[in-house]
């Protein structure tokens, strides 16, 4: 099926509510790159959504579930750029692993892009559980390319129709332009519960999407104080407070030696 990974991208970054259970997908259902039926789960890293529509123009996804702002209507469209060159899921985990060092790793999976043939998908990414001492923690990152201009839309604002739950965040931010990012990058961070009410044993992940505003290069890491994601009760309780890697610390590895050729190829 076409586009099957940009389908799997576009479901990847929803509202936190419509989120899978990650566990179950870790376990064997989603080994991404394996087979075209995983790959249609590819980039469940940061949650999947379940209203998705693929327009020829590009990703069409209703603003209430992308996080992006309505205008004139609430649908918005996030459109996918050939990436510039293929990227393997190897090289995406074993960046993810430089990116966590010190830590013993677990359940990892990763999926290659394709800029060559559109059915392969334009998606990269890789995830892996990371004990460090301080707890297990699912954690993982994905690639894309997104079409120039630069319009609000995933990882771009943080504005949602219906609003956010209470207690989750979201802050945008910039980075100037310099040698390792050229032209400057949005930043976008975010902190959803799994479920709402939050409670004592609820888990949380931690979104940090870094978007190059000159090439549309967009890298995106979600990190979950659990063993998995997912929604409400299906959510594995957690395991530590606080994620592996702060915010600074996240944008400084994904603009970082061990990102940057992943970025070149994306963008």
């Amino acid at each position: 099926m076409p586009f099957e990974a940009d389908l799997a991208h576009a479901l990847d970054r929803t509202t936190d509510s419509l989120e899978p259970d990650l566990t179950a997908l870790l376990g064997g259902a989603v080994e991404r790159g394996r087979s075209r039926r995983r790959r249609r789960s590819a980039a469940v890293i940061a949650g999947v959504g379940a209203c998705t529509v693929v327009a020829v123009a590009g990703l069409v996804i209703p603003g209430a579930l992308a996080g992006a702002r309505p205008s004139g209507s609430d649908i918005e469209t996030v459109a996918l750029a050939v990436p510039r060159s293929a990227i393997t899921g190897t090289q995406m985990v074993d960046a993810l692993k430089e990116t966590l060092p010190g830590g013993t790793f677990s359940q990892m999976t990763g999926q290659s892009n394709n800029p060559s043939d559109p059915s392969g998908g334009y998606v990269a990414n890789g995830q892996l559980v990371v004990d460090d001492g301080h707890g297990a923690a699912l954690v993982g990152v994905s690639a894309v390319r997104l079409k120039l201009p630069l319009r609000d839309g995933d990882g771009l604002s943080c504005e949602r129709t219906p609003a956010r739950a209470e207690g989750d965040t979201c802050t945008l931010s910039e980075l100037p332009s310099s040698a390792a990012v050229p032209g400057g990058a949005v930043v976008m961070s975010e902190r959803n519960a799994a479920e709402h009410p939050v409670r004592g044993d609820t888990a949380h992940r931690w979104t940090v999407t870094v978007t190059l505003k000159s090439t549309g290069a967009q890298l995106q890491m979600v990190q979950w104080n659990s063993t998995g994601g997912g929604s409400g009760a299906d959510t594995p309780k957690p395991t530590r407070t606080a994620p592996p890697l702060s915010e600074q610390r996240v944008v400084a590895a994904l603009t970082g030696a061990a990102w940057a050729p992943i970025l070149g190829a994306v963008g």
